[in-house]
């Protein structure tokens, strides 16, 4: 296990007085800058950065990154899910450690897809059949983790199907952290 002990800090960002999101903060007393390349090679849509030693992700709306002796989340909707998030991200890292060996580091910077870039592989219907008002709405949600590829059912009939797997190569599906 590399992270046995943290310092949790639960609080409102100070860009933001008054509103009924929160920020979270794992202050480690260690520096886990070694995992970040393993998580890097996991975590689809991660962007690392060496030279800050950073690793940055988004998962179901949330903005993570994960620092030296810090990991962080943002956009959280109460206290007790921004505890079980920071729970999650600690014991993801504690599974990639205890994983190293499996894994082929990635040293190499990625880049997320354009909200843009995806919604000229979608349908363009505009059938809100995804929840969405429009396919740039969904587009936008997909490119940040919170919506997924099965949202959209017509990208399954077959006509779309090229689409779809030029999507599948380049959409981030975030999976589960807990």
């Amino acid at each position: 296990m590399l992270i046995e002990k943290y310092d949790l800090e639960i609080f409102t960002p100070p860009c933001d007085p008054g509103a009924e999101r929160f920020a979270a903060k794992a202050h480690l007393n260690l520096d886990i800058a070694t995992i970040l390349p393993y998580l890097n090679a996991t975590l689809r849509g991660a962007v690392y950065l060496p030279e800050a030693n950073t690793l940055t992700w988004k998962k179901g709306g949330h903005n993570i990154a994960f620092h030296a002796y810090e990991i962080a989340t943002s956009n959280i909707e109460d206290r007790d899910e921004a505890v079980e998030e920071l729970e999650g991200l600690i014991a993801l890292v504690n599974r990639t450690w205890e994983r190293r060996a499996e894994i082929q580091p990635d040293f190499s910077t990625h880049q997320r897809p354009t909200p843009m870039a995806i919604f000229k592989l979608l349908p363009r219907t505009n059938c809100k059949q995804c929840g969405e008002p429009t396919c740039y709405t969904f587009a936008l949600r997909l490119s940040t983790s919170q919506k997924g590829l099965a949202d959209c059912l017509p990208l399954f009939e077959p006509q779309y199907k090229q689409n779809r797997l030029a999507l599948e190569g380049i959409v981030i599906e975030a999976p589960a952290i807990g």
